[in-house]
């Protein structure tokens, strides 16, 4: 079966919800956050709690500037999340001793413990879009590319 070749578009289907881009990636976003909910309800994660696992993980103590920079996330989204992480006894927070204002992130022992338990998380969620592993590390590269593309198209404010 070949591919039908584009066609051209008209005024009126720029203006079609099907046809929006933000809303195909918002509609994918809610998809993988619906999955997240269940695969992570064992970890007694949440979304956005595991990705602050994950930069965790990767880089160790860590000041919250960076994690937030790793995930775009300003501190005031990002200090409820640490909180909560602190009460449940994954990370501990640490002023630093070479500038008060600058707080810095770590694993406790249960934090580091729960990397085992959360190996799988990525196998469920590649398994769950049915595509083939190639195929996801090439939608990665092009949303990077789309990411780098739409950040540039921003004037600085």
């Amino acid at each position: 079966m070949s591919e039908q070749p584009p066609r051209t578009l008209r005024e009126e289907d720029f203006l079609r919800l099907d046809g929006q881009i933000c809303f195909a990636l918002n509609s994918a976003s809610r998809a993988f956050n619906g999955l997240y909910r269940v695969v992570l309800k064992d970890l007694g994660l949440t979304y956005p709690q595991y990705l602050v696992m994950l930069v965790l993980w990767e880089h160790g103590t860590t000041p919250v500037k960076e994690i937030g920079n790793h995930l775009r996330l300003d501190s005031g989204t990002l200090s409820p999340l640490l909180k909560r992480l602190e009460a449940a006894g994954l990370v501990h927070r640490e002023r630093s001793t070479e500038d008060e204002r600058s707080v810095h992130v770590g694993l406790t022992g249960a934090g580091t413990e729960l990397r085992a338990r959360a190996v799988e998380v990525p196998r469920r969620i590649a398994a769950a879009t049915g595509f083939e592993l190639a195929e996801i590390r090439d939608l990665q590269i092009r949303l990077h590319r789309l990411t780098a593309a739409l950040d540039a198209a921003v004037p600085e404010a």
